[in-house]
């Protein structure tokens, strides 16, 4: 499956309120209608029945009346709909509360039980496979660390992991599971030396459709999509980045990938390579005059290579329960050559996008990415800026598991979410090899 072209919701309203619906009498309508745009009375019942759900998701919890207020749905049509979304298990009644005037107010919230989904991110030095529920928590989640990663291990270890954590699962639970999400680096047979594999079995990836081959492995639904893309889908969906309508986002794993968001809904581009921020080319020359991109100073690799240069054991950067040793002058060096690199890239997609913010989010302790956020917004100040307005920077709030965990939100937008058109489009096969990036 491909990564496809620029989407939002479809259009029926343009702020993002409510249709019209009939009543209470309306048969219910799966929610995973791949048809329902809103043209039938079937795809208003599911397109308000997910736009409820996504606000109730971004505030955490809400009341029926601030419900109808943000949709324009009238309250009898909200409280159907909320009543029946609470009958099927997914939003739960909170306790009243009381205010100074009128009746107490009973708050909604999601319901952490009403779904899971599985995530699997294949990485470049490990695949991580986890568990979350509907209100996006880990449940469980297990590592496997590799020297690169081959076809054969990565379908082992999902079909493995699947089932070891669905064997520790109640049955209702289990029919709750909404299915597997999967956060790859696209083109993994592109960066041979870089990550030290053999090409002759890097080069099996060039064929393979790991979705159909996961596929048969899992009793559940499948899904893909580029890991960047995923780690900026979970940002959009479950961190902060829905506070921002126009973002660039930025994850620095073994190498540094993005994604990019408009309007409120994430951005993919003609082909799907829409904020391929590591293949932007930097100032910066390499040896042969080139400029070389920003692949080659924001990504943990050149890290790697920079303290094995140096003499250091690089093995605490693949350690993800371990602290780095800060004390470390390839670090330093790392830091801000990365952050120089990364600001130029900003800046420049600012004056392409009219950016509102810049989110940088990585495999790298919370200190280590705070440094690099600081050493960035530093280096930022020091461009030349005229004539565009100013980008806010800040660090973003998944954190190291952003690729897995958005690898499981996959099923939830397909299920649930009011932007299921965002990664579920069918595009065109691409024509010849897109210079990916991926981790």
């Amino acid at each position: 499956m491909s990564k496809d072209a620029p989407m939002s919701m479809p259009p029926p309203q343009r702020d993002g309120r409510a249709l019209p619906e009939q009543g209470p009498g309306d048969p219910p309508a799966p929610r995973a209608s791949q048809g329902s745009r809103g043209s039938n009375q079937a795809g208003v019942r599911l397109y308000n029945e997910r736009l409820i759900l996504s606000l109730i998701r971004r505030h955490a919890s809400l009341p029926k009346v601030e419900i109808a207020r943000l949709t324009g749905l009238s309250a009898q049509a909200t409280t159907v709909i909320v009543n029946r979304l609470e009958a099927d298990g997914l939003l739960l009644k909170g306790a009243p509360q009381r205010g100074r005037v009128g009746q107490p107010t009973v708050p909604f919230t999601l319901n952490p039980e009403g779904a899971f989904s599985f995530g699997l991110k294949i990485g470049r030095k490990s695949s991580d496979l986890v568990l979350i529920d509907f209100c996006a928590r880990i449940r469980a989640k297990i590592s496997h660390a590799h020297n690169y990663p081959t076809p054969a291990i990565v379908t082992g270890f999902a079909r493995d992991g699947v089932a070891s954590m669905m064997a520790a699962l109640a049955p209702s639970q289990i029919a709750r599971i909404a299915g597997l999400g999967i956060a790859a680096p696209f083109q993994l047979w592109n960066w041979v030396s870089e990550v030290g594999a053999p090409r002759a079995i890097m080069e099996q990836w060039r064929d393979l459709d790991i979705q159909a081959k996961i596929a048969p492995l899992v009793p559940m639904p499948v899904y893909l999509c580029n890991d960047a893309t995923s780690a900026c889908a979970a940002e959009l969906t479950f961190g902060k980045g829905w506070h921002n309508r126009d973002f660039l986002y930025i994850f620095i794993g073994t190498f540094v990938g993005g994604g990019l968001v408009i309007g409120g809904h994430l951005f993919l581009g003609r082909t799907g390579n829409a904020g391929a921020i590591g293949s932007m080319p930097m100032a910066r020359p390499q040896t042969n005059g080139a400029r070389q991109q920003l692949i080659r100073s924001a990504s943990i690799f050149v890290l790697e290579q920079k303290m094995l240069a140096m003499g250091r054991d690089p093995a605490q950067l693949w350690r993800k329960s371990e602290p780095w040793d800060e004390a470390n002058v390839a670090l330093d060096e790392w830091i801000a050559d990365a952050a120089s690199d990364l600001a130029q890239a900003i800046v420049s997609a600012n004056a392409i996008v009219d950016l509102e913010a810049a989110v940088i989010d990585a495999a790298l302790p919370a200190e280590i990415l705070a440094r690099l956020v600081a050493a960035t917004a530093a280096a930022m100040a020091q461009l030349d800026q005229q004539g565009l307005t100013p980008v806010s920077l800040r660090a973003g709030t998944i954190g190291p598991d952003a690729r897995a965990i958005g690898g499981a939100a996959l099923a939830f937008l397909a299920n649930f979410a009011q932007d299921r058109e965002v990664l579920f489009k069918e595009t065109p096969q691409l024509q010849g090899d897109i210079h990916a990036e991926g981790h």
